[in-house]
């Protein structure tokens, strides 16, 4: 992941932080899987844990933020080095967030299980959004190991395909909310499932976006999309 350096505690210091951002990583991979379970069984037991596995997330944010903290205390990095420290911080704050995101979406998917009506919504366009946020989250982490940039290209593009997913889901919900009145509140709690889905996404585009920040020193996180695109394709 990163590069060698004259000193072997610099370099341990930089693979302990390698293992506790990968191990940060599983866990809100982990976490997203479940809540997405629990909306597709209405498992309650999932949805605790998923809202349990929030402390340990939590912890793991702090712990990976003091030990950056640590590390440009006393290495005093510059270029590169210091880049890449600042880009573990970003990567740590997207993975937390991505994680809050998640306990939303179990936290809605409690509510709506209280619903007599909870199947009248077909939320086809959710669980597939769903499964495609999970997977560029997974790709996300594994580019930002590999500090791949056409890697990274190819995930800014596939959180498009989430964008599209969410918008659909939008215009079949208003009609929805607009034919049954009924569904308005059970509608709105899919909303809110629907946009934190959408987030997950944006939170793995950022950590792609990372990696081009490190390798190339240019903060594309403002650019069109075609733009960062561009930026992590150039040679």
């Amino acid at each position: 992941m990163w590069d060698k350096h004259l000193s072997s505690r610099f370099d341990a210091d930089l693979n302990l932080l390698s293992s506790k951002l990968l191990e940060m990583g599983r866990l809100v991979e982990s976490q997203i899987a479940c809540a997405m379970d629990a909306l597709n069984t209405f498992d309650m037991a999932l949805v605790e844990q998923v809202i349990e596995g929030e402390r340990r997330l939590n912890s793991l944010e702090i712990e990976l933020d003091e030990a950056v903290s640590n590390i440009i205390a006393r290495r005093q990095p510059a270029a590169r080095d210091l880049r890449l420290l600042m880009a573990i911080s970003k990567c740590v704050t997207n993975l937390e967030r991505a994680g809050d995101e998640a306990r939303k979406i179990a936290k809605r998917t409690r509510r709506i299980a209280r619903e007599a009506n909870w199947r009248s919504i077909n939320i086809a366009e959710i669980k597939l959004s769903g499964e495609m946020a999970a997977h560029i989250l997974r790709r996300a982490l594994d580019a930002f190991a590999r500090m791949d940039n056409v890697a990274a290209a190819q995930i800014v593009r596939d959180d498009e395909a989430i964008d599209n997913e969410f918008r659909a889901f939008v215009r079949k919900l208003v009609s929805y909310m607009t034919e049954d009145p009924r569904t308005i509140s059970i509608g709105l709690d899919y909303l809110f499932i629907a946009k934190a889905v959408e987030r997950i996404g944006d939170h793995a585009t950022n950590i792609a976006e990372s990696v081009v920040y490190v390798v190339r020193g240019t903060d594309i996180r403002h650019e069109h999309r075609k733009q960062r695109e561009h930026e992590m394709l150039r040679s």
